[in-house]
């Protein structure tokens, strides 16, 4: 059932205050792509576990398969269900057209990311679209996210190398970072330090000395991309120099696939994948949302 705006910007207030408390006690939000209703269940049985807060998030591909409103529904209907704290997510909006329905359906966190859709965006387009989707934010008081740059990589499990030398021409700046935030008034911005989308060969590896220069650099809340593939260790340290939001999903993506070939190995004359799912990809998933939660230190901050 549609939520009424009052409704949705009481989600939203309750987001952005417990963002700010993320800051304060140096944990941060896992941000879990939800790609169908398994997932959806993993990362609840885990947030519900660990008694942890999270965020789900969908892209304009989960948006086009399984619509906005219905992504909505599903969230709200497991979020009571389980008794856990979740917010939804807009993930790499590529528009503002898009952007601005993702808020109307009640999401409290907005992601819009012109350059993923125009890679030759320029600087203006990026800036024009992120403040005209942060103006219309303030109907429900959603937390809208964005950077100056377009961010590398794919949610795939990638066999090439890391080229660093490469992905540093990206880097995010303290200057930089300071006038887009300035520019567009964002209330999270998405840095690039060494994080990349999707699983690669090799551990990435992140530039903390870069981050905690981006950390005082703006008061903005700082969120990291393509967590996949990153030691925990790097995570813990993240947190508590300022970050407060994580995206996670290659890595479960990877567990998923992995974990449901595995069982129709094991079941050749079962038919009813969905049981499979259930038995075998349900937990698999679940133990990589738990083990992320437990680095991004967000055991047991749940508010209920």
């Amino acid at each position: 059932m549609p939520q009424s705006l009052e409704e949705i910007r009481k989600n939203c207030a309750q987001a952005r205050r417990r963002m700010q408390q993320a800051r304060q006690q140096k944990w941060a939000f896992g941000a879990f792509n939800l790609d169908d209703q398994a997932t959806l269940k993993a990362i609840c049985r885990a947030a519900a576990k660990l008694r942890a807060p999270v965020l789900v998030e969908v892209s304009q591909g989960e948006v086009d398969d399984m619509g906005l409103e219905n992504v909505r529904d599903m969230v709200d209907n497991y979020k009571e269900e389980y008794g856990v704290e979740m917010y939804i997510n807009l993930d790499h909006s590529p528009s503002v057209e898009a952007a601005k329905k993702g808020i109307e359906a009640g999401f409290e966190f907005i992601h819009i990311d012109i350059s993923q859709a125009n890679h030759d965006a320029t600087d203006e387009e990026i800036i024009n679209a992120t403040r005209e989707v942060v103006a219309h934010a303030k109907l429900t008081g959603a937390l809208v996210e964005s950077e100056p740059h377009y961010f590398g990589g794919s949610s795939n499990v990638h066999k090439e190398k890391i080229d660093y030398e490469e992905i540093k021409k990206t880097f995010s700046t303290p200057q930089g970072m300071k006038e887009f935030v300035a520019a567009t008034g964002i209330d999270t911005f998405a840095a690039a330090i060494g994080n990349l989308h999707g699983k690669y060969p090799v551990p990435k590896k992140l530039d903390l000395q870069l981050l905690a220069e981006l950390r005082a650099a703006s008061n903005c809340n700082i969120s990291l991309h393509g967590g996949s593939g990153t030691p925990g260790h790097y995570f813990r340290s993240a947190v508590t120099i300022g970050v407060t939001k994580i995206n996670i999903n290659s890595d479960m993506r990877y567990a998923y696939r992995t974990a449901l070939e595995k069982s129709l190995q094991k079941n050749p004359n079962e038919y009813s994948v969905a049981k499979l799912i259930t038995q075998d990809v349900e937990p698999a998933v679940q133990k990589v949302v738990e083990a992320k939660l437990h680095d991004f230190g967000a055991v047991g901050k749940a508010r209920l």
